[in-house]
């Protein structure tokens, strides 16, 4: 078993020995990043992050390469490299960003083959892949010349269900350690339910075209039981993946549940609210507009909550928001 193989089958081995899948957070736009990675570690680590998906031309691109730091940061604290993952569908830009992300200390790459953003798929990326297997295939073998394992995370089709059988034969055919499956197509976005009804038929599919791969599903799945659940439900899912999930509570990979008092949380929210001015310094690329999606995540289900929320929605800066929680009767 190569090295390649070895980074992605070791993940999977020490949760298999806690009678467990492996969990993951998924890789979200304007999330990911080094400040929301370490906020979740703090409440409750999963097996592997993800960073922000990046344009595999940017990583080098000679004028573009410095808007990009902050995506592939990665704060010394933080107990484990991310997964770097790269988007596009130029081959020379792949095996380009894969010997930069190398040099950085990555030691996984994941390849976008499921966006479902209009912007990405106008630039040839993401699900548009699904429509030109020619592309992914090239992309997935340019990757992989920096040494690296490379994995791919998809959706099942692009605008059909039925697409699903020949499309993700096509991928454990290109000899990936690790596919993650979204159980829904581009057209269906999250507009429908996951479609757990296809999880024994991919399980088989994978079983019989590349049973070294791993497979990892990721869709409506808010938390560490449930995840759990699904993988003993299904036989031969080796992985778990939570995206929207971790927006219900940053405790979504705690493995056994327990109450969280409102200064737990709004102390996860001061330490968010902390290493975002951090962040924004160092690299200046940061937009505070972009921190008022979390607010939600700390603030709910609590008197006042709706309250104060809606008062943080209308701050400024990390410092209103701080004035705030100090006055807030969630805080007496």
């Amino acid at each position: 078993m190569s090295d390649v193989t070895n980074y992605w089958q070791t993940i999977a081995a020490h949760a298999k020995a806690e009678n467990r899948p492996f969990f993951s957070l998924a890789p979200m736009e304007a999330v990911t990043n080094a400040i929301f990675r370490r906020v979740v570690a703090k409440a409750a680590a999963p097996d592997v992050f993800f960073t922000e998906f990046t344009n595999a031309i940017s990583v080098t691109h000679p004028k573009a390469k410095f808007t990009v730091q902050g995506r592939l940061y990665v704060a010394p604290e933080e107990a484990h490299m991310p997964v770097v993952q790269l988007w596009g569908n130029q081959p020379e830009a792949f095996e380009a960003a894969a010997a930069d992300v190398k040099t950085r200390g990555y030691e996984a790459i994941d390849l976008n083959m499921g966006c479902p953003d209009s912007t990405v798929i106008k630039n040839h990326g993401g699900s548009d892949l699904i429509r030109n297997p020619e592309d992914a295939a090239a992309v997935i073998a340019a990757a992989k010349t920096a040494g690296l394992p490379v994995s791919v995370k998809t959706r099942l089709g692009y605008s059909r269900l039925d697409e699903w059988p020949d499309w993700l034969r096509f991928l454990l055919e290109q000899d990936i350690p690790l596919l993650t499956v979204h159980l829904r197509t581009k057209k269906e976005m999250s507009r429908v339910g996951a479609h757990y009804e296809l999880i024994d038929d991919i399980v088989k599919l994978r079983d019989e075209v590349a049973p070294h791969t791993l497979l990892q599903l990721n869709g409506d799945i808010d938390n560490y039981q449930d995840g759990c659940a699904l993988a003993a439900a299904h036989p031969g899912v080796d992985g778990i993946m939570i995206g929207r999930g971790i927006f219900t509570s940053p405790f979504a990979f705690e493995h056994t549940p327990q109450e969280h008092s409102v200064k737990e949380l709004l102390g996860l929210l001061n330490y968010q609210l902390d290493l975002y001015d951090d962040f924004a310094e160092r690299f200046d690329t940061q937009r505070f507009a972009s921190l008022k999606r979390f607010f939600k995540i700390y603030v709910r289900n609590q008197p006042h909550a709706a309250e104060l929320r809606n008062a943080m929605m209308e701050t400024h800066s990390t410092d209103e928001v701080r004035q705030l929680l100090a006055d807030s009767p969630l805080t007496k």
